[in-house]
């Protein structure tokens, strides 16, 4: 008798591919204790989910971080997103409900570090531009119509030109 290749799991909203959701699912699987959590997980996925729908996609950044007692609480990455947030509270409440969900109130919380890894600014001086784009800003600089409104663009132009074609 042949044995069946091990069931897949379905995807968990929030991973950002089907192996990491298979990873996930296994990892949470593998053990009595850790599969008492795979219910609760796959729960908050479909909640976020279902919060995505509904926010503009401006809100993206936001994470549902409870649904305990009817109360939701959702991380934002900063008091401005906070603010603007607040205004749809009850387009997300209403939208939570008509899917199901047992939502009486939201709370916003003001996460202190950011769970979404944040790329290092770069230094000006170590971006590179290929010499067919310097050229082109090169030849920008000597085309634009030179008067008082464009003189400050025109130098920002060749200046940046000039310091690409420079070596290192």
């Amino acid at each position: 008798m042949q044995s069946s290749p091990p069931q897949r799991p379905f995807h968990i909203y929030g991973t950002r591919d089907r192996k990491t959701a298979f990873v996930a699912t296994d990892f949470l699987r593998a053990s009595d204790r850790l599969a008492a959590l795979l219910p609760s997980a796959m729960r908050m996925g479909n909640l976020q989910r279902d919060c995505r729908l509904i926010l503009p996609p401006m809100y993206t950044a936001c994470e549902v971080v409870s649904l305990q007692e009817g109360t939701l609480t959702l991380a934002v990455p900063s008091s401005a997103v906070a603010a603007k947030l607040k205004q749809q509270v009850p387009k997300l409440q209403a939208g939570l409900q008509k899917k199901g969900w047992q939502v009486e109130g939201i709370r916003i919380r003001i996460r202190m570090g950011s769970t979404v890894p944040v790329r290092e600014a770069a230094q000006p001086s170590a971006l590179k531009l290929p010499e067919k784009a310097v050229d082109a800003f090169a030849e920008l600089g000597e085309t634009l119509e030179e008067n008082a409104q464009n003189a400050p663009l025109i130098a920002a132009i060749r200046r940046l030109a000039e310091k690409r074609r420079k070596p290192g």
